[in-house]
């Protein structure tokens, strides 16, 4: 071929694309122009050809015409394109996925819930947003005296992320964590004992190996006995109150525990929801406070024979 430029009437029978559409491919700095002819008229170089076979690839998976000029133009690349894309695509998949367990979730209810189940589901359907709403109430409703590494853990597993792919189940039960949060007066876990703890804030400090040691029986099935669990809970609360462990201290934090194992029956619901978001994956608190209530009752037990 000894031709080395060409009109824009030729790159368009050329390439069936009309001119109109490359004439505005032009204007938008997406064709160069190599030169111009005698008559002032637009000629276009060989790049033109692989320039527009790019575009009508792009141009075909949806790509916006801004995206396009992008990366024609070299300010992002092809790699990076397809990255953002990706995520594009995978955010509208779970907002999609959202929808449809939404609508399962109102077409499998009888007819006198379904205003209500609206109502409800509604307050979730802009899921970054509702992370945020329950990330932002815990924060708020925590104690300060705990340890910020410990408060970030608690208010994640108190603010679970919407889940990807939900059942009609799981959004329901996730929507309904909302409701919760926004009921008047909504009973903390932490009420009761942090009256009686108020002043001991090493105790957090301390509460790791118990909680891991409790996490792993309840994960286990593993029915309550006095053991590791046990001992280090028991442990944690005497170093944070300048006690020993004594049967007389473990009498006073069962005692304790007893008292608060009265859960707020809205909060008991709120552990069982976020059961069902997670699909069983995190420590429901209120089993394993009980777990443990349970466990240090056999201590005793067993110290008494």
């Amino acid at each position: 071929m000894t031709q080395t430029t060409w009109s824009i009437g030729e790159l368009a029978d050329g390439t069936g694309v009309p001119v109109k559409t490359l004439r505005y491919y032009s204007d938008s700095g997406l064709l160069p122009v190599a030169a111009r002819s005698a008559g002032g008229h637009r000629r276009y170089g060989p790049e033109a050809w692989e320039r527009i076979r790019l575009i009508r690839r792009l141009r075909a998976l949806d790509t916006p015409i801004a995206t396009v000029t992008r990366v024609v133009t070299g300010e992002c690349s092809l790699h990076e394109l397809v990255e953002t894309e990706l995520e594009a695509v995978q955010e509208r998949l779970v907002e999609l996925r959202w929808r449809q367990a939404t609508l399962k979730a109102l077409d499998d209810c009888p007819s006198e819930e379904r205003l209500h189940r609206l109502e409800i589901l509604a307050r979730v359907q802009r899921l970054p947003e509702a992370h945020r709403a329950l990330t932002d109430h815990w924060f708020r409703e925590l104690s300060g005296t705990m340890p910020r590494h410990r408060l970030e853990r608690m208010v994640a597993m108190l603010s679970p992320e919407p889940p990807n792919d939900p059942g009609p189940h799981s959004a329901l039960a996730y929507a309904e964590l909302h409701l919760l949060i926004s009921s008047p007066a909504f009973t903390r876990w932490t009420q009761d004992h942090e009256e009686e703890m108020r002043g001991a804030p090493a105790l957090y400090a301390e509460l790791d190996d118990a909680a891991a040691l409790t996490a792993a029986a309840v994960f286990q099935g593993r029915p309550p006995h006095a053991g590791a669990a046990v001992d280090a809970f028991v442990s944690a609360h005497a170093r944070a109150l300048r006690e020993l462990d004594t049967p007389a201290f473990r009498t006073f934090l069962h005692g304790l525990a007893s008292r608060s194992s009265g859960f707020d029956p809205r909060l008991e619901r709120y552990w069982g929801l976020v059961d069902t978001v997670t699909g069983g994956r995190g420590l429901n608190m209120t089993v394993a406070h009980r777990w443990l209530t349970e466990g240090l009752s056999k201590s005793l037990t067993a110290t008494a024979r």
